[in-house]
C-alpha cells in the first residue's frame, strides 16, 4: 500500500465551492488533508484555494 495525493484547485473561492470539492472528493474515497489559500495584496479575499486529499492505494 502506498499513500496517494490529490490536489484540487478552486478558482472561485466561496464556501459553496469549497464544500462542493470536499463532498465530491471524499465521496470518491479521498480523505481531506489540508487547504491552502493564495492571496492577493490588493484584496482580503483569497484569489485561489488548493485542497489536498490523500488515500491508500495498492502498489500493483
Amino acid at each position: 500500500m502506498s499513500l496517494r495525493y490529490k490536489v484540487v484547485e478552486i478558482a472561485m473561492v466561496t464556501d459553496e465551492e469549497i464544500e462542493k470539492a470536499l463532498n465530491e472528493w471524499t465521496a470518491e474515497g479521498w480523505t481531506f488533508d489540508t487547504m491552502q489559500f493564495a492571496m492577493r495584496d490588493s484584496s482580503r479575499r483569497p484569489s485561489m484555494a488548493f485542497v489536498a486529499f490523500t488515500r491508500e492505494e495498492d502498489d500493483a
